[in-house]
């Protein structure tokens, strides 16, 4: 066995805890804005199937009362970051990283504010704890690469159980070897398929991440051992899930001093991120006066990797939808708001007039272009063609991004529950955990 203060798992385990972490004003502007995020999109689904079959599953189990369930009680801290990761997922509508190649936020944040809320802490406390999670998951993320996604497993749960641990890690107040246990405990529990997409077991993936952080970090800090090199052993956990095992060097690099999670994506569609950049192309299309009448065809260009995500070639279900690159082509161009939860419904999937829209929609492949981006190539009935191309890692200015997370708070909640929300995440630093938790609660 290695060192605990050696290789990946040892490192990122020193980084998780470590005292004299430098955050930068940038990197927790971005973390709060996707506490925000975060909170808007739980309290938006909390009447959703999956939000409520497994809020029934802590309450009918119990136990000690430990932290806030949103949409209704209290539960022991894992109990309720098993619920609340699940329905801040449950409509699709987090933020997403690339790196990761996942969802970041509703895998980590939901261990953080439960172990926050167990443990007492301030708001900034927990602020911090959640960018040192989701910045962990990010790394291992790019170390396990697009490879891992590829071969079926939902990096959401499987590199987000680790970034939950983290963030519980730094809370729980654990040194590095101990953390580095529950690192782990961690790549023995963390697991995922992509094959759940489409059903309620994507959204529960964010759940057992969540509550899986909280288990590892509670059992090393009672004193179990695990292998301290879980991550990174023979055997473990990149050896075994067809990890790309990229230069550990190249994607540590800067790890405590520079924040990788600064790139995370926020969703302004309420679908699978994989379809927005198409989407943005679109509407883009829509403003400058294409209607559907005019599209004799259409061919949407994507990086290969995609067609196994969001490519449902004809959905019967709002949430097949949310996972269908014809079908959202469809709704782009008859102008549907596609920001909107209620467009992605059972009845739009059986609409005349989008259907006969969706048939006429080719999807391609084009491993040129960026995991980021899209091309849209319109022919058009009178003859000719119309072409779009996004890119979604384009810099956004920050008074921009803020904007945008904003009024999606408030088309989410309402003006007064929006503001309230908005005011409380900012302030955040001078709060508490429970603060936050009670205005989720209320």
């Amino acid at each position: 066995m290695t060192s605990t203060t050696a290789g990946l798992t040892g490192r990122l385990a020193a980084f998780a805890v470590a005292p004299d972490l430098v955050f930068g004003d940038a990197a927790l502007r971005i973390a709060r804005l996707s506490m925000l995020d975060w909170c808007a999109c739980t309290l938006a689904g909390v009447e959703e199937p999956v939000s409520r079959i497994t809020r029934a599953l802590v309450a009918d189990e119990g136990g000690t009362v430990e932290a806030t369930v949103v949409g209704g009680g209290r539960a022991p801290a894992r109990a309720a970051a098993l619920a609340n990761g699940a329905t801040s997922h449950a409509l699709d509508y987090d933020d997403t990283h690339f790196d990761y190649v996942g969802h970041p936020s509703v895998a980590v944040f939901p261990a953080a504010l439960a172990m926050a809320e167990r443990t007492g802490a301030s708001g900034q406390a927990l602020l911090r704890a959640f960018l040192v999670g989701v910045e962990s998951a990010c790394r291992i993320g790019h170390i396990l690469g697009t490879a891992h996604y590829q071969f079926g497993f939902h990096q959401t749960s499987t590199s987000g159980s680790f970034g939950a641990a983290a963030a519980a890690a730094r809370l729980l107040g654990l040194s590095a070897e101990q953390t580095a246990h529950a690192l782990g405990i961690a790549a023995t529990r963390a697991s995922g398929l992509k094959s759940q997409f489409g059903t309620m077991g994507k959204p529960f993936h964010a759940g057992m991440a969540a509550a899986n952080g909280i288990e590892a970090a509670r059992l090393a800090g009672l004193g179990f051992v695990s292998r301290p090199d879980g991550i990174d052993c023979v055997q473990g956990f990149i050896d075994t899930h067809q990890g790309e095992a990229r230069d550990v060097e190249a994607s540590l690099a800067g790890l405590g001093r520079s924040w990788r999670f600064e790139a995370v994506q926020h969703k302004h569609h309420a679908c699978c991120h994989g379809t927005h950049a198409g989407l943005e192309a679109l509407h883009g299309l829509r403003r400058e006066g294409l209607r559907p009448e005019e599209v004799a065809a259409v061919t949407l260009r994507v990086n290969p990797r995609w067609l196994r995500v969001c490519n449902i070639p004809s959905p019967t279900t709002g949430l097949e939808a949310k996972f269908s690159y014809r079908l959202t082509t469809a709704m782009a161009l008859n102008g549907l708001e596609t920001g909107a939860l209620e467009t992605f419904s059972d009845a739009a999937c059986a609409d005349a007039a989008l259907i006969a829209l969706r048939d006429r929609v080719l999807v391609e492949a084009d491993a040129a272009i960026a995991d980021t981006a899209a091309e849209v190539i319109v022919t058009r009935t009178s003859g000719g063609t119309l072409r779009r191309e996004h890119d979604l890692d384009r810099p956004m200015p920050a008074a921009e991004q803020a904007e945008k997370i904003e009024g999606k708070v408030i088309a989410l909640l309402g003006a007064a529950r929006g503001q309230r929300l908005i005011e409380t995440i900012a302030a955040i630093e001078t709060l508490t955990a429970r603060d936050l938790a009670g205005v989720l609660a209320g």
